[in-house]
């Protein structure tokens, strides 16, 4: 392990519905921030992020229920994992343990988790910042805009990964350091990122019991809110970070998305890939910092302005 997680705490427990949360935590004053992590990552994804933003922020940093180590409850029978489910999860971290209102920053389908959060219980949400936005291609809605191979490809390839034995088979192949490395490789930029602490952070929660039926569970997911969904419903403002080398999420469609009057920046971040809190947190981590300061300002003014109205 490298200094950047060293120096972080060891991370604390929420108890949630039943199921045991896994969370870090850092800094002792300024506003609360929650981060929170894409598809098949944990809150380590922002290990290099998190002491820069506690300097001037209460940090939360939280693994979803299903990923990193928090509980993996069976889906269905014990756990819908839909992204209103993880909406849920994060309005309720806010109220239960930081016991206010919070900064909500989210990388990929974590984007879409915090927004939910925001839209569903606005009294929980100052800001948004959305860093390369899931722009979930494979919805239902959307597959109509896919080349033909991709349309058609996917529907059969989820039929396929839901019979168990294959399921699995795949799921095992796919968690696999050297197959992870690979798909790293893919989505980040600088070649370089993709250290053996990078892979084994991803690949260390494949081992738990239920990751597999969590991992088949959110592959067959394909309906609930798309980000022009819920951008229009925010009820704070947002801005969006994006790398413009993703090759998952391309930044011409995620441009696409700057146009709702809720979104008050679009930055591209030149050069770097899907995940840019760790691929370029030297770029990342001002930003945040100086929308955090910039929101703040803003809201300690209009609650001056509000009390010498009264």
């Amino acid at each position: 392990m490298t200094n950047s997680i060293i120096s972080l705490d060891s991370p604390k427990t929420w108890m949630w519905r039943g199921f045991p949360i896994c969370y870090q935590t850092q800094g002792n004053h300024g506003p609360a921030v929650v981060l929170v992590h894409g598809f098949g990552a944990s809150w380590l994804h922002w290990r290099k992020n998190i002491p820069v933003l506690a300097a001037n922020c209460r940090v939360y940093a939280i693994d979803l229920i299903g990923f990193g180590t928090s509980a993996k409850p069976q889906p269905d029978t014990e756990m819908t994992y839909t992204l209103e489910t993880w909406g849920e999860q994060i309005a309720d971290f806010c109220r239960e343990v930081i016991g206010e209102a919070a900064f909500l920053v989210g990388n990929s389908i974590g984007c879409i988790v915090v927004m939910q959060a925001a839209v569903s219980y606005p009294d929980i949400a100052l800001g948004v910042t959305l860093i390369n936005c899931s722009l979930r291609l494979l919805h239902d809605r959307k597959r109509a805009t896919l080349p033909w191979s991709r349309r058609v490809g996917a529907p059969i390839l989820q039929r396929i990964l839901a019979i168990k034995p294959i399921g699995k088979f795949f799921f095992d192949q796919v968690a696999r350091p050297k197959t992870v490395r690979k798909i790293l490789l893919q989505a980040y930029a600088n070649a370089e990122i993709v250290t053996d602490e990078l892979v084994d952070i991803l690949t260390a929660p494949a081992k738990d019991p239920g990751a597999v039926a969590v991992f088949l569970a959110f592959t067959s997911y394909s309906t609930g809110p798309l980000p022009e969904d819920l951008l229009p419903q925010l009820p704070c403002p947002a801005i969006i970070l994006w790398g413009t080398a993703d090759p998952w999420e391309p930044i011409d469609l995620g441009r696409e998305l700057a146009n709702y009057p809720q979104v008050l920046k679009f930055i591209p971040l030149e050069g770097v890939g899907h995940c840019p809190q760790d691929e370029a947190p030297e770029l990342v981590n001002p930003i945040i910092q100086d929308w955090i300061w910039e929101r703040s300002n803003m809201l300690a003014a209009e609650k001056i302005d509000t009390s010498q109205n009264y």
